[in-house]
């Protein structure tokens, strides 16, 4: 199945952080925070600006990695995978 966002939407994919087992200590996947990191799959195509009706493009695009906010956007699972669609101002900052 393939999804293709919106307006300003954005398609991304957490990305899980390595993890470190020091101790025997395991935590279990419902206490583990979300990750901020993610990689974006796919964009739509630009908001309209409301002044000139104008479609102005996103500043993000497929294969960027990005920080997140922890509780932002809504999450839908494609192919057995998890995936947030969220807006483009969602987006904290681009990791270069």
């Amino acid at each position: 199945m393939k999804v293709k966002p919106l307006y300003d939407r954005i398609l991304v994919r957490r990305i899980e952080s390595k993890e470190k087992k020091k101790g025997g200590i395991i935590i279990p996947d419902t206490a583990k925070e979300k990750p901020q990191e993610a990689k974006v799959v796919a964009v739509g195509a630009g908001r309209l600006d409301e002044k000139t009706g104008k479609k102005l493009p996103l500043e993000v695009k497929a294969g960027d990695r990005v920080l997140i906010g922890k509780y932002s956007g809504t999450e839908i699972k494609i192919n057995d995978e998890e995936h947030l669609i969220l807006r483009e101002d969602e987006v904290l900052g681009i990791i270069q």
